[in-house]
């Protein structure tokens, strides 16, 4: 439905309008100055882009051993997809929290938790207003 270069645009304003949203956000519900929640945000960022790249590359590998040429993703695919990610996201990123501000790692948990759940309603909020704002070409879209 997109081509590169929209998707490109796409992935950098979700990250950077992230940033500059949760950055402020995130120092001040936590006490924490601009600095160091600013280096967390844009290393989380960069963290999570990478490992959704790679999340994703060894996803559909899986897929494609196990289903063949059956590239269709079920409901309950989807789910499973979107639920191991986070996990997986989530167990990459509260060490570098704990790390980064000098946290214990139940309590980096608990502040990623904080994150996961800004995200997810981040996403559904961005992604509804960038496909208004970009409509995606209907006309080459081929249901999976």
């Amino acid at each position: 439905m997109r081509n590169t270069a929209d998707r490109i645009r796409q992935a950098i304003s979700f990250e950077v309008l992230g940033i500059v949203i949760v950055t402020p956000l995130f120092a001040w519900i936590f006490d924490r100055s601009l600095g160091e929640m600013g280096g967390l945000t844009v290393l989380g960022a960069t963290a999570a882009t990478l490992w959704n790249y790679l999340f994703n590359l060894g996803f559909d590998r899986v897929l494609q051993r196990t289903r063949g040429g059956d590239a269709h993703k079920t409901v309950p695919l989807r789910i499973a997809h979107a639920v191991l990610f986070e996990v997986t996201l989530l167990a990459l990123l509260f060490p570098l929290f704990a790390w980064w501000l000098h946290i214990s790692l139940v309590a980096a948990f608990g502040m990623e938790i904080s994150f996961a759940a800004f995200y997810m309603a981040y996403t559904f909020v961005f992604t509804w207003g960038y496909d208004t704002v970009y409509p995606p070409q209907r006309s080459q879209w081929r249901p999976a």
